[in-house]
């Protein structure tokens, strides 16, 4: 089960937009809840008029929903995290039936863009069953003539990990390569669309030199969480700060 935000703890928008838990109207002194949500208000605590904040935010939580939805298992999504609902950074409101915890529908049109994401995300997710696999990815080889794993990991370099890299601390940097193999029954076959995920926590652009494995004719971007996507067919790919891309054979780009 893979997932950022439950109903205990910070919603989706709060984890972006709050440092602290702010649960005074709990009655309890704030110290009710999680001491530790794992979150960041980008240097602003709650809501702001700030432009680049807020866009920085709205970035944020595309990512995290691109991790929940791309990762292997199953996503679960928190009701309202689809349109930025908040609990005015409430991580423990259990005890508020009022408009703290009510889902607002009208912020669904607000929010247009992040709902727009989520549908794409969801779509893209039902259109590559390597995205549903069955069973774990392992890195076993399983094609004889490209020798390609089910999944394989390249550095910013373009080369794949090595262990120096797995291990280096300041690394923000990873891109997922994810073919089909026979282990995993007949909705997946080695003739399977392959798509490359590509994800930059970092706070500097990589200029990325796309991996082409012997199965793909040529990358396109199909969902990124910055804008404008990329277009076209892709060797290279400047991967700005904090921003996630999934690409897949030009031959198996879903309309």
């Amino acid at each position: 089960m893979n997932y950022v935000a439950s109903h205990d703890g910070f919603t989706l928008a709060d984890v972006t937009a709050y440092a602290e838990r702010h649960n005074e109207a709990n009655g309890e002194g704030s110290r009710d809840g999680h001491g530790e949500n794992f979150s960041d208000n980008l240097g602003q605590e709650g809501p702001t008029r700030d432009l680049a904040v807020r866009a920085a935010r709205d970035r944020r939580r595309r990512n995290l929903l691109a991790t929940v939805m791309l990762a292997q298992g199953t996503p679960m999504l928190l009701a309202g995290d689809e349109f930025g609902q908040s609990q005015g950074g409430n991580d423990n409101a259990y005890c508020q039936d009022n408009e703290t915890t009510w889902i607002d529908w009208t912020m669904v049109d607000v929010e247009s863009g992040l709902l727009g994401f989520v549908r794409r995300l969801v779509a893209l997710r039902a259109a590559h069953p390597l995205l549903r696999r069955a069973h774990w990815a392992h890195g076993a080889v399983t094609d004889p003539v490209t020798g390609l794993a089910d999944v394989s990991w390249y550095a910013a370099s373009g080369r794949p990990m090595s262990e120096a890299d797995w291990h280096d601390p300041d690394n923000r940097f990873l891109a997922m390569l994810l073919v089909g193999t026979g282990d995993d029954g007949p909705r997946i076959s080695a003739a399977t669309s392959p798509l490359l995920v590509v994800l930059n926590a970092g706070h500097a652009a990589v200029d990325f030199e796309l991996p082409l494995p012997a199965n793909v004719a040529a990358w396109r971007c199909v969902l990124s969480t910055v804008d404008p996507e990329p277009e076209g067919d892709l060797a290279r790919l400047a991967v700005g700060p904090d921003s996630t891309f999934v690409l897949v054979d030009r031959l198996g780009v879903t309309p």
